[in-house]
């Protein structure tokens, strides 16, 4: 924050894409000030995603750097709108246990409509019991808002979740082998139930993969791949990619792990059998 103002990362998402249209157009601040009648201080804040932009000043500056698809407009409207809504939400998580570090992923997902999830350490969030969860972090409010953000995947406009988990991921002990049991029973009835979440695993099997060494989201908000942002956490902090070949290389990670993973319906038998090593009366 700055003062009243606040960058966001859609904010500098939707600004790093107008920077990148005014520089191939091979035009300056000053001049796309003077088109939107503002100052060039006010271009500087719209591309670092310090203030909320409007839909007329995106169409004036897509005009002025000579784009003329209207998906393209549309996508950088889209991404206006949401950044707009986010900035003024007031949900759940502003009075909740959500730290924050962690408070805009938070917002973010309650606006995206798909999420890409790879993980090599945890059951990805949206899907973890609460015993699961309190065996990670047992305060109340932790786990509150923990199980609060698993109602993304249910309502009128469900959150498509697509999760790619590493086999460690499913053999690791979390709160012990009771807990686990019903974390993995879990796992096979959203898969069973949720026809919006896709659930697969990576068996030690496959071997050694671009993406091991840390796991991470790829967040959409329009079309996959058009405006995603990637999150990563990472020891002691969180790591935000927006936009840019680097998003664009985590989505052919992505895509190539989910290429090495087992099926959805093996992925699916692997999790069940796992689940009944650790039935209790086993």
């Amino acid at each position: 924050m700055q003062g009243n103002s606040t960058s966001t990362v859609l904010g500098r998402r939707l600004g790093g894409e107008l920077l990148k249209l005014r520089t191939a157009a091979g035009l300056t601040q000053p001049q796309a000030a003077k088109v939107l009648t503002a100052s060039t201080a006010k271009i500087a804040k719209m591309e670092r995603g310090w203030v909320p932009i409007r839909d007329p000043d995106i169409r004036i500056l897509c005009e002025l750097y000579g784009v003329q698809d209207p998906a393209a407009v549309g996508g950088l409207l889209e991404l206006a709108r949401i950044d707009r809504e986010r900035r003024k939400a007031k949900g759940w998580w502003n009075d909740s246990g959500v730290s924050p570090a962690m408070r805009e992923y938070v917002t973010l997902e309650s606006a995206a409509t798909a999420i890409k999830t790879w993980q090599i350490a945890y059951i990805p969030g949206l899907l973890q019991t609460e015993r699961y969860v309190r065996a990670l972090n047992p305060d109340d409010q932790f786990v509150a808002a923990r199980i609060a953000r698993q109602r993304r995947l249910g309502g009128e406009k469900p959150l498509f979740l697509q999760a790619v988990i590493y086999e460690a991921v499913l053999r690791n002990l979390v709160g012990g082998s009771e807990v686990m049991h019903g974390q993995l029973k879990h796992l096979t009835h959203v898969i069973d139930e949720k026809p919006n979440v896709s659930v697969r695993v990576l068996p030690f099997s496959a071997g050694a993969q671009l993406g091991m060494g840390c796991g991470f989201n790829i967040i959409s908000f329009t079309e996959p791949g058009a405006m995603d942002v990637v999150y990563m956490e990472i020891p002691r902090t969180q790591a935000w990619i927006e936009g840019g070949r680097e998003a664009a290389e985590h989505g052919e990670r992505f895509d190539k792990i989910t290429e090495e993973a087992l099926s959805e319906r093996d992925s699916r038998s692997f999790i069940s059998a796992l689940s009944k090593e650790l039935r209790p009366d086993a």
